[in-house]
């Protein structure tokens, strides 16, 4: 025992030293690697530097400038004002209530404000006059008059499609951008906020990739009352090398001392190109942002890099001498080799010693245990990294810090959300469904649930949540999703931020087409809602959330039967919050308007449908696509035995591939008998029409 004991050691030594000595060379033909790598990237930046330059000018923003329409994007309650030819958030002429209010204007293209070479920000000025005005629309409540608003803010952005939310988040920031969110902003501020720092009701501040500004002026000091309704002009200037910005606020002329000057630095918080423009809120105090003028340059550093050495210039006038052109090419490549091709080399010299380091161990591993008695091992086969697997109840614990409440993302009646970090560092969504659930006569006993999620994990689709695994042990039951950090479709719609309309139609056709895929195999969805729905990063719809699986062979025959059709049924709802903005039975407004399903029937028997679609969204809803959703929400909604579609046509009508049946002149009565955890027989969907 003690000799092969002994053995073993030696073994052991002999094969960590040659080990040692192969992982010794690998690393240092990384590191040569990596530095071919950065002198090949130092060459791409060795050229002239060139001045990348962008101008920008909106004298007026009056319909009459086709410019306007075509280079300026409004979001959430911003408008147009062709009265006054200016920018107005909120939309004054709405005739809604303009609190609680939020809109951006923003410029369409991309501007450059970064080098990623030497992270130097690019250089810029930008002026422009704007006006707070009183809403004729403001309310009067118990403590007087709700004129006044929370301002009005320029602001750098990441995107063209965020608003921020509204009161004195000012439309810059909302609760789904990231941490690592970028953007800046120069805020305009008439409301004091003493939770964010504010100074007092009029102050201007400077706001870096947060609410709280990193640095507030009060305008009083400088003689500037923001919202005494005059016309203010604003001068932003910002030196990118020396990272210096001067900012300039007066009514009458360039004023000659500047409201702040000092340095900052704001390449922290910008990418290479960026979206500009502004963006205004509105709190319990109402009043209209007008912005009337806008001019903006800027200027940043960039690397041109050197022409190769074929040119159209050479082709073109130097024709004649290609094939002595092409010797001299040949013979400087000859004598100086590239880096690209130093690197090939180098990869190449890695693989062979890792090959030969392999081969060499493994001789060496047998040669050394055909002398010993081995003990046997159970191998096991390795696993796909992708391919879902289960997980143990301490992995999912130290995942979710213990089901730590501060990584709780949300709760429904099957069980709660949270969110984790695996050990190998990727972020997931937790499910851990709830005892009651579990418990309950509509719950699946374990062996046939752990069948549903194993059927779940199976499907693979782009619109499709991924499930990585579960968790069934000490008696919990938890279903592992991929994450998505944009959250879930709900928080946009009914949150304080305003989806656009070509974002909204983009979900509902991905939506659309998940469902159609599931139900093409034999599948349904059965849990489907806003909230089951979530964003990634490119705002891609995604349809997670599954309300246990039900296939047509393991499922009772009756159960199978429905339950696409409810899956159907549901989704036309889903379309009604989509493009409404409002949930399926929203306690906050009139009676009659509460039941949704009920409403968008009304407004469809009085040939209203307009008044269903979200006014939050402003003037750029293409209202003949926003009423053709509402018609196939509502054809969804009707009896199965009445017209109502498959999933496959639905997709068909969001296309436009397929014409849509004409919808019957009021709701048909809706009688369904099926009562399942899909809430089918709640009110809206059995009750007869009122």
């Amino acid at each position: 025992m003690a000799k092969r004991d002994c053995c073993s050691s030696g073994f052991a030594v002999g094969f960590s030293r040659h080990y040692f000595v192969w992982w010794s060379s690998s690393v240092y033909l990384l590191a040569l690697i990596q530095f071919l790598v950065l002198v090949n990237s130092s060459a791409a930046t060795s050229g002239p530097v060139i001045n990348v330059t962008k101008h920008i000018s909106f004298t007026h923003f009056s319909l009459d400038d086709p410019s306007v329409l075509s280079d300026v994007k409004l979001l959430g309650s911003a408008k147009f004002s062709m009265e006054k030819s200016v920018i107005q958030i909120p939309d004054e002429s709405e005739a809604f209530d303009v609190r609680h209010q939020a809109g951006r204007a923003i410029y369409s293209s991309p501007v450059r404000l970064l080098d990623p070479y030497t992270h130097t920000p690019a250089s810029f000025q930008t002026t422009f006059s704007f006006q707070f005005s009183n809403s004729s629309n403001a309310s009067v409540d118990g403590d007087g008059p709700s004129h006044g608003g929370s301002g009005l803010t320029f602001i750098i952005v990441p995107d063209e499609f965020t608003v921020g939310r509204p009161g004195p988040w000012l439309g810059m920031l909302n609760d789904a951008c990231q941490e690592d969110y970028k953007a800046v902003g120069i805020e305009f501020d008439t409301r004091q906020n003493p939770e964010f720092g504010d100074p007092n009701d009029n102050h201007v501040g400077i706001n870096l990739a947060s609410i709280v500004s990193t640095k507030a002026i009060d305008a009083s000091d400088f003689g500037m009352f923001l919202n005494d309704g005059s016309v203010h002009r604003a001068w932003i200037t910002y030196d990118g090398p020396r990272r210096w910005m001067d900012i300039h606020l007066g009514s009458d002329g360039h004023p000659s001392k500047p409201v702040f000057s000092g340095s900052l630095d704001l390449s922290p918080h910008l990418n290479e190109y960026m979206f500009i423009g502004f963006s205004a809120s509105t709190g319990n105090k109402t009043q209209i942002h007008n912005v009337l003028s806008w001019n903006f340059s800027a200027t940043s550093q960039a690397f041109l890099r050197f022409p190769s050495e074929e040119t159209c210039e050479s082709k073109i006038t130097l024709r004649k001498s290609e094939a002595a052109q092409s010797q001299t090419t040949q013979k400087r490549s000859n004598k100086e080799p590239s880096s690209s091709f130093f690197i090939f080399i180098a990869v190449a010299v890695l693989a062979l010693a890792t090959m030969i380091g392999f081969i060499f161990c493994s001789r060496r591993g047998r040669n050394d245990n055909s002398k010993l008695t081995a003990i046997p091992e159970k191998t096991q086969r390795p696993r796909p990294p992708n391919k879902p697997r289960r997980y143990t109840f301490t992995e999912i614990s130290s995942a979710t810090r213990a089901f730590s409440e501060t990584e709780m993302l949300g709760s429904d009646a099957r069980g709660v959300y949270y969110r984790g970090k695996l050990s190998n560092g990727c972020q997931v969504a937790i499910k851990r469904l709830s005892a009651q659930f579990l418990n309950a006569q509509q719950g699946l006993d374990r062996r046939r649930l752990l069948k549903e999620i194993g059927a779940m994990s199976r499907v693979r689709y782009p619109n499709l949540v991924p499930i990585r695994g579960w968790c069934n042990d000490n008696r919990e039951m938890m279903i592992v999703y991929d994450f998505y950090a944009n959250g879930s479709l709900d928080k946009w719609l009914f949150g304080a931020g305003v989806l656009p309309w070509t974002r909204r139609f983009k979900v509902i056709n991905d939506v659309a087409e998940a469902l159609s895929f599931l139900h093409s195999k034999q599948l349904a969805h059965k849990n489907m809602k806003t909230s089951s729905v979530f964003l990634d990063v490119s705002f891609r719809a995604v349809l997670g959330d599954f309300g246990m699986v039900l296939s047509a062979t393991d499922s009772r025959r009756f159960e199978s039967a429905i339950s696409q059709t409810a899956d159907v049924f549901e989704f036309g709802i889903f379309v009604l919050e989509v493009v409404s903005g409002r949930g399926r039975l929203d306690p906050e407004v009139e009676q009659e308007e509460r039941d949704l399903v009920d409403f968008a029937w009304r407004m469809h028997v009085k040939d209203e449908k307009v008044k269903v679609v979200d006014g939050r969204m402003g003037s750029l809803v293409n209202l003949e696509q926003a009423i053709r959703a509402l018609d196939i929400g509502l054809l969804c909604t009707l009896n199965e035995s009445k017209g109502r579609p498959k999933m496959e046509e639905v997709v068909e009508f969001l296309s436009m591939d397929k014409q849509i049946p004409e919808l019957p002149a009021c709701r048909p009565v809706s009688l369904f008998p099926y009562n399942s955890a899909t809430g089918l027989c709640t009110g809206y969907s059995c009750g007869p029409f009122k």
